[in-house]
């Protein structure tokens, strides 16, 4: 098994564990013993529980993050809704994995969150190429942007975890704000100008 292949089993054996188990429950030794290694093997490769979970989280967020793209002929904010879609499928198909990430003792680790943060800039930015947007409007749209991926992560909480509201009150709360907040600084009804 290459060095990434046992990497990548070491990640499997951690999602399923923590899918199963509070991540406080879980302890590294558990994860090196569902996946048949030492536990030095497993330090070896994660020195930190911590940093484990950032990697598990990192790479269940990389292959989200693949599959949101502004597409060309449709508008931005239709986009947006496809990417927020995304988001949601991504939210209920983890969501063992997104509470830990978002409301464990773990969540405010900058090993969980640095990652997402960065791929969260990321996506605003695209967003905003799309829209075109420059100068001060840009900067209050980004300002906006950041404030609506926050409302975001707390609505699809609210949504996967308490079940409270729906699916489809999550994306019209969401879209809702989107247009209220960075609508009113960006034309979103725009075509993409750029595709990413």
């Amino acid at each position: 098994m290459t060095p990434q292949q046992r990497r990548d089993e070491l990640l499997d054996t951690g999602e399923q564990l923590f899918g199963e188990h509070p991540f406080d429950e879980v302890a590294m030794e558990d994860i090196a013993a569902r996946a048949h290694v030492s536990r030095a093997l497993m330090y070896h490769y994660f020195p930190t529980k911590g940093e484990f979970f950032a990697a598990i989280w990192k790479r269940a967020h990389d292959r989200l993050m693949g599959t949101v793209r502004m597409v060309a002929t449709e508008s931005v904010r239709a986009a947006v809704a496809t990417g927020l879609g995304a988001h949601l499928d991504f939210y209920r198909a983890h969501a063992a994995l997104v509470f830990i990430a978002n409301r464990s003792t773990i969540a405010t680790d900058p090993a969980v969150r640095g990652p997402i943060a960065e791929d969260m800039t990321a996506l605003c930015d695209r967003i905003l190429d799309a829209c075109d947007a420059s100068g001060h409007a840009r900067e209050l749209a980004a300002a906006a942007l950041a404030g609506w991926v926050a409302f975001v992560r707390e609505v699809a909480l609210e949504w996967v975890l308490y079940e409270r509201i729906s699916r489809e009150e999550t994306m019209e709360l969401a879209m809702a704000v989107l247009d209220a907040t960075v609508g009113s600084r960006v034309d979103l009804a725009a075509a993409p100008a750029r595709s990413g």
